[in-house]
């Protein structure tokens, strides 16, 4: 699907975006595969790994999702767009309100806006399992986000763009998670818990990417894509990492859950499970037509996707060989 066409990555230099387009060059050859994101450091040094030199089709577009007329330039000719630019951390997002609400949902008006005009085919927006039931900030601009990506179908006019969105919980490993910090701590005997109660979503950076890139694959538009993924105890983790560390309990952190919500109950009546992932269908009713439920069946009218009601846990052990293999 990605041979010979243009693609390009927001906030192309994070986590996602390196691991993306390193799996795109391994699988694919795109005609052109642009990152587009504000930082100059961070696209200098990912050039070093993935040059022009090597990967003829490697552009490096310096720009921020907050600039509109920006985006009309990076969007010139794309075909596909993996929006993943996002403002992320919750405490900063708590204590910078404003800057979150303008990249994660001025951004995304302006992602839509511009793909529209500019022809862009298909539009895929990395989500959170934290605009789900939302409790703070960084998790309202998510859910915003969405339903704006969502609602873009519906003034696309006889253009052929189209808009889904990818939710998803912890990356295991990326900048920010648990682990790296655990890791970290582990060199002085004593490991911070928030709560021993607590439990998470899991899954590797690879499986994102891929999730993502088969979403964007089979969407038609206006789809929340949701894989099915193990869950896992805080403290479970700990016994992984380092059993003979001691604990200390920390606390919950403001705008931070117990456990995990990828779907609501609220949004069982338009959810439909397959075999490995769940699609929230959009509730505007013109846009069901659209939507090729093949092989799939709906959830109970009750149905929760939380992480501490999940039926796929990850053991110790397993924990363990997760954490040695990154």
């Amino acid at each position: 699907m990605l041979n010979n066409k243009v693609i390009l990555i927001t906030g192309g230099t994070g986590s996602f975006g390196k691991k993306c387009t390193e799996i795109i060059l391994k699988r694919y050859r795109p005609k052109k595969l642009i990152i587009f994101s504000r930082d100059e450091l961070k696209q200098f040094e990912m050039s070093q790994i993935f040059s022009e030199q090597q990967y003829p089709c490697m552009r490096y577009f310096i720009g921020d999702v907050r600039d509109k007329e920006r985006l009309y330039r990076a969007f010139r000719g794309v075909d596909y767009v993996i929006h993943a630019a996002a403002l992320k951390q919750v405490p900063a997002a708590e204590y910078n309100p404003f800057e979150a609400v303008r990249t994660n949902i001025i951004g995304a008006q302006n992602v839509i806006n511009v793909a529209i005009d500019t022809g862009v085919k298909r539009v895929i927006a990395l989500s959170t399992d934290k605009a789900a039931n939302p409790i703070n900030l960084y998790g309202a601009t998510k859910l915003c986000s969405d339903k704006l990506f969502i609602a873009g179908n519906s003034y696309v006019g006889r253009d052929e763009t189209c808009f889904s969105v990818v939710r998803y919980g912890n990356v295991v490993g990326s900048r920010g998670s648990v682990i790296p910090f655990f890791l970290k701590k582990k060199e002085e005997g004593v490991l911070p818990v928030t709560d021993p109660r607590m439990t998470r979503f899991w899954i590797t950076l690879e499986q994102g990417v891929d999730f993502v890139l088969k979403s964007l694959e089979r969407m038609v538009g206006g789809e929340i894509f949701i894989p099915k993924l193990p869950s896992m105890n805080i403290m479970d983790l700990v016994k992984a990492i380092c059993p003979k560390c001691k604990t200390k309990i920390v606390g919950i952190r403001p705008g931070e859950k117990l456990h995990e919500v990828m779907i609501p109950k609220d949004e069982a009546r338009h959810t439909v499970e397959f075999k490995d992932y769940y699609v929230i269908k959009p509730a505007f009713p013109y846009f069901t037509r659209r939507f090729k439920g093949n092989g799939c069946t709906s959830v109970p009218n009750d149905f929760e996707y939380s992480s501490d009601k999940n039926t796929w846990w990850l053991s110790v052990e397993e924990l363990r060989s997760i954490v040695s293999g990154l």
